[in-house]
Order: structure tokens, then sequence, then C-alpha cells
């Protein structure tokens, strides 16, 4: 993956800029007038002449000095009273805020990189390339957080979602209430939305996924469900039986919901944002409103132990164009789009990981 240089913080101009300036927040939830609004780059605060990255970086947020004097990215509504928070405007140090934007415009000679690649439907897709970023993540012990949407189960791609899953190439899974009762729904009656698995009508079909809600409802929860034997199988199943983590949040177009479904939207974003913050690369796949909300909370890079920096690896897929620009139009610059549908997706992402850990001579992790 791209890695992405720290600024030489010796270079003259960098010694002769001030020191940030902090402002105490006025009320809970309140920012100082004047506040720094943060991106999702690589951002540098200068605080008793030394030049800080802080921790959490997300877009949209501001930067908050704590009582132990650490530095955080937070949100607006988390801000208490008092806390100090830094203000200005400018982002090239001048008033003791660095934002590294000069990587975004370097070219690599025959570099694959996700950032550079422009949405279109006729670019080829290097699913190899893709394929070896996902292996090496699982070989590093990283964190790929995966955010679906429904489509996913419905285009018949829900067996390779549980694939992945079940071979250790998710550490969490992001969602919203659709595709947890329709994945379950699937185990039960082996319908989505009342649909074969040809794709076909099925008597009574359009009920099947409130009976589905209401089964796991009566169990308590989905994983009290899985084990009660309720759940057989899928995405859910596959999620419980390995500990890997889910956040599915609610809508206001939910039926049932599921038990599991946080629905209180502050309640959600702090969920999801859980993970997030430990994401070391992303795949969204078929949602349009979870892809964009999520690439609101990453960094646009990953922080490695030893203090240097790479790009984050996150993979957009939809049947859209529109969908993956949106998400790149709102600030999610690393972004690299793939037009396609999400059964495609899936089935071909499956087979190159698979032959990439035939090459590896890594075996799949037994179910």
């Amino acid at each position: 993956m791209t890695t992405i240089a720290h600024p030489d913080f010796t270079a003259a101009r960098f010694t002769s800029y001030p020191d940030a300036r902090f402002t105490p927040a006025p009320a809970d939830g309140v920012l100082p007038e004047g506040f720094f609004t943060t991106t999702n780059l690589p951002t540098y605060v200068r605080v008793d002449g030394r030049w800080r990255m802080p921790r959490e970086p997300r877009m949209d947020g501001a930067l908050v000095r704590d009582a132990a004097g650490e530095l955080w990215v937070r949100e607006g509504r988390r801000v208490r009273a008092g806390e100090q928070v830094v203000v200005g405007k400018a982002e090239d140090g001048s008033e003791g805020v660095y934002v590294n934007m000069a990587y975004l415009m370097e070219e690599g000679e025959g570099e694959f990189k996700f950032m550079t690649s422009e949405v279109s439907r006729e670019k080829p897709i290097d699913y190899a390339h893709m394929a070896r970023v996902l292996v090496e993540e699982r070989e590093r012990g990283g964190y790929p957080i995966w955010v679906t949407g429904p489509a996913l189960v419905h285009s018949r791609a829900r067996a390779d979602m549980t694939w992945f899953v079940e071979n250790g190439f998710v550490g969490a899974l992001l969602a919203g209430n659709a595709v947890a009762v329709h994945d379950i729904e699937a185990s039960i009656y082996g319908t989505t939305l009342g649909m074969s698995g040809a794709g076909e009508a099925t008597s009574g079909g359009h009920g099947l996924h409130m009976r589905a809600i209401n089964r796991v409802r009566q169990a308590g929860s989905i994983a009290k469900a899985v084990e009660a034997g309720v759940i057989t199988n899928g995405i859910m199943h596959a999620c419980v039986k390995h500990g890997v983590p889910f956040v599915l949040t609610g809508s206001i177009r939910d039926d049932g919901p599921l038990p599991d479904v946080v629905t209180d939207n502050l309640a959600a974003q702090d969920a999801m944002r859980r993970h997030a913050v430990k994401a070391t690369m992303a795949v969204l796949v078929a949602t349009a409103l979870h892809a964009i909300a999520t690439g609101n909370m990453l960094p646009a890079f990953v922080t490695e132990k030893d203090g240097s920096l790479r790009e984050l690896p996150t993979i957009c897929v939809d049947s859209s164009e529109f969908v993956v620009s949106k998400l790149k139009d709102r600030g999610t610059h690393q972004a690299f789009g793939v037009v396609t549908n999400a059964q495609d997706f899936m089935h071909i992402l499956r087979l190159y990981v698979e032959r990439e850990l035939a090459a590896r001579g890594t075996a799949p992790k037994p179910a």
C-alpha cells in the first residue's frame, strides 16, 4: 500500500510557526467560535513547540486537548464545557495546525494507488491486488471493516460474505436492519424478501421477513437464536460463531426491527465509530448511506505501531457510478471505486483470495 511520509518539521517554515491556540468550550456540546474543523487527512498540531498527531482522526470533528494533555479528534456533541479546543482556520501550519495534503498530489510510477483511480464501469478491476491487500491485512492482524447493504444478500452473494467471515477476513460488520433480517430469513425459510434462490416469488413470501424477525425477537437476540438452533447458517450465524462483532443500525423504514438493532442515531454513530477508529481497511458493498456514513468516520490513513503512516485501503462497490462518486465527493479521497453488482464482486474477490491463499500455501480456515 501507499506509504505517507511525515513532513520534515525541522524545516525553517515549520520551526517558525506558532503553537496552536486553544479556547475552552463554552458549554456541553458547544464549540467555541472559530474552532478548527478537521479533515480525514494526516493532521499535526503544534503544542509546546512540538508537532503532534491527534488520536482517533476523522473528518468533521474538533481538535480537543484533555486534562492529561492528550490530543483527540472529537465530534462537537461529545465535547464537554471547559475542554480545550483548537481555534483557527489555516491548514498550512501558520496557526499551529498542519494538514498534510501534499501526498495527494504525488504520482507513483507504475504503483497501484486506490485514491488515483477514477470512477468508471469501463476501467479494469484489479481483483488480484485487492485480494493481496485483504490477505495481507489478515496476516498482519489488521482490522478490516465490511459495510454492506441488503443487495448483497438478495444478489446471492450471501455465501461469499459468510466465507469471508468464517475465514478471518472480517474484523467487524456494519450494516442496517435489513441485511440481518434477510440473511436470517434465508437461513430459516430459504428466501429473501419472499424470493426463492432462483429469484421467484413464493406463496406467502411477502410475510416471511416479518416471521423471521419474530422468531429472533422470541429468542431474545441474534446470538440466542443461533444458540437455540433457529439460525443455522449465513452471515449473522458466522459472526456469532466466530466472534466477529457487528453493528446493526436502524432507519425510519425498518420492520421490527431485530432486537440487536441500535435505533438511536447518536448511539448508532458511536457504535460504528468504535470500529471505525480501529479500521485498517474498509470494504463498502452495495450501500450508499452506510458507505458515506462510515467514510465520514474514517481517516484516510493508518498509523502503524512504529508511528509510520500508510493509506487506509477503502474499496467502495456499487452498481451505480453515482454512489461511488458521491462517497469520494464527500471527502473519502482514498476510496477505490468498483462499479459492478454485489454478486459478481463477491464471487470474483473470493476466487482471487482463494488463489492468493493457494499461492502462499495458506489454507482457508475451517468453518
